[in-house]
Formats: C-alpha cells, structure tokens, sequence
C-alpha cells in the first residue's frame, strides 16, 4: 500500500509541474438524426496560467490534471482520436490522452454509446458499424473548432483504441469485417472474450445490420493507427488487412490469457498487415487491462464488493512492473510511432 501511494503521489507531482501546458473541454456532438449523441472530451496544448482541475478521476481510477475551457496555443497540432473498449469509457485512457497533450497533441475522446460503462443499452450496442463513425465525428467537430482546441494539421491525424476500440481503429484505417468468417471462427474458439461479447451484441442479426457491419467504413482523413490489445480481429479480412495503407502499431498484453491471448488477437493481426507499414511490441508484464487507467488504493475491494470478480481490471503481470511504469513505456512507444507515421 505505501508503494502505491508514493506511486500515487509521484504521478500527482509529475502531472502538476506539467498541467498548465493541457487545457481539457467536454461537450456533447449531436447526431444529425437526433438518435445518437456522443460524449466528447478534448484534451490540448495550452499556455493558459490558470488553476488546474482533476477529470477522469473516480473512486477508482487516477485522474489528471487541465485547465478547463483553457484558450489554445497557436500554431497547427496534430490531432489523435482514441476509443475505449467495451464497457468502458473516455475515462480509461485520460492517462495516454493526457501525457499526448503534454507532447503537443490534441486528443479527443469519445463515450461509444451502448458500450460504455454508463450506457449499455442493447440497440445501440449492437450497432458496431457506429464506433468508427464516432471518431469520424469527433474529427469533424474538432477540427470545425480551432478556436476552442487549437488548428488540426490536417494530413496528421491518428487514431489509437483498444479493445473493442482496437477493432474500431483498425475499421476507421481501412480494414473490412466479415460476419460469417467471424461466426465460424468462433466455432473453433468459443472461449475467446471477443466472441462472447459479440454474440452478446449479436450486431448482424439482420440483411442490414450484416451488411452494415461488413461495409467500408475507411475515414480518409486518419493516416495512422495504434492498437491496444484488440479484440475481433480475427473477423477482419486478409485482403483488407494486406491492403491496409496507413502506418500501424499493435502492442499486445503478454501475459497469459485464456480469453484474450496475445496470439489469437494482436499477433495473429500483424502476420496479416503490410511488412512495410507495421509495427509489433508484446509487452511481457502487461494485461489487457494494463492499458486502462492506474487504480487507486482500495479500488480492488471496491470493484469487488458491488460486482464480484471485476477487481481484475486493476491488475497487472503478477510480479511485474507497476502499471503507471507499463504505461510510461506504452506512451513512449505511441509517441515514437506517432512521430514518424504521421511525417510520412
């Protein structure tokens, strides 16, 4: 517990002498219909004085520091999308949103309606082909705005999810799902996370639906991607995947999981990506949870208490590092990347 706590407290300090350089917003995009507004959050760079506020913070998870509806700084940025996973939210990556801000990126954040820890409603849930679309919209949103979050270098634009939000970015870059590859995939293995969350979402239920779920849902606009331990992956297509044309990172979870390995997910992705384009890191210590948010002290029993068993969102390779240390090297390997892809 002292452990954590001056970890804790480090990570408290360090945030602090850098907070007055991140303004954060939060604003609801309204859907041109009137049937699926989306949740956004805005972290960027600013040269704003002011006090700084704790978001993302919760009983928990460890927030960050920002100034609220702080001016931005001048010049372009470039601009990173990022979406969570399934039953997540924006909350679960304020740690890499917050430390890309830091570097000089605006990063925007978005709740997927009906796969968010908050709203699980079935319709929307089952809608997958909306999660791309999501990001899309935040694009636009940010980008319409630069007097609230600073001007988008518009060539540079980057996405990064996991999870669920892993498939999402792999779908906005270009690749195609395949709903009855996926279904007689999941034959053979039953046990894995994705599909038992896809049948759950049961998002080709319907001509439309499918048709829907196995369209192009490519944004152009997006020049790389970055991919947390995904989930799905093994629906996509190998043609799509050979023909992918943006710059890809995947890093995968490496310790043992019987429902998200690492070889069945991540690695199994990349045999199927460009040589050219990709890029692969397994992080040994890391579980698919390591790239959620730090948990505070006494968010296990917590977690435990009101749902039996969701304790294990807070941990990590038995033995291994601290997450906060797992993710300093995440964002090192995100920030890397982001820097050559988005050059070219």
């Amino acid at each position: 517990m002292k452990t954590a706590f001056c970890a804790l407290l480090l990570i408290g300090l360090t945030t602090s002498a850098l907070a007055h350089s991140v303004g954060f917003q939060a604003s609801t995009l309204p859907d041109p219909q009137n049937q699926r507004p989306v949740e956004m959050v805005v972290w960027y760079p600013t040269a704003s004085t002011a006090a700084p506020q704790l978001f993302g913070d919760n009983p928990v998870f460890v927030g960050a520091l920002a100034v609220p509806n702080a001016p931005p700084t001048a010049g372009e940025h470039p601009l990173v999308v990022i979406s969570h996973g399934n039953g997540g939210s924006w909350i679960n990556q304020t740690w890499l949103a917050s430390a890309l801000a830091h570097k000089g990126y605006i990063v925007a954040a978005v709740n997927h309606p009906g796969t968010t820890s908050r709203d699980r409603n079935p319709q929307a849930a089952a809608q997958l082909w909306q999660r791309p679309a999501d990001l899309s919209r935040a694009i636009d949103a940010v980008t319409a705005q630069p007097e609230k979050f600073g001007v988008v270098a518009k060539d540079r634009i980057a996405a990064v999810g996991h999870s669920l939000g892993g498939w999402t970015v792999m779908e906005i870059a270009g690749a195609r799902f395949d709903p009855d590859r996926f279904a007689k995939d999941c034959i053979d293995h039953s046990k894995l996370a994705s599909c038992t969350a896809y049948q759950a979402m049961n998002p080709a239920s319907t001509p439309e639906s499918k048709a829907r779920l196995s369209a192009d849902l490519r944004d152009k606009r997006v020049t790389a991607v970055v991919s947390l331990d995904l989930g799905l992956s093994r629906g996509m297509t190998d043609e799509s995947l050979a023909k992918l044309p943006v710059p890809t990172l995947v890093i995968a979870a490496g310790v043992p999981s019987e429902e998200l390995p690492a070889e069945l997910e991540s690695a199994d992705l990349v045999k199927r990506l460009p040589q050219a384009l990709k890029r692969y890191v397994e992080i040994s210590d890391a579980s698919h949870f390591s790239f959620m948010a730090v948990c505070k002290p006494g968010a296990v029993a917590m977690l435990e208490e009101d749902v039996p068993g969701d304790g294990i969102i807070c941990g990590d390779g038995e033995g291994g590092r601290a997450r906060e240390v797992i993710q300093e090297q995440v964002t090192s390997l995100i920030a890397e990347f982001l820097v050559g892809a988005l050059r070219n």
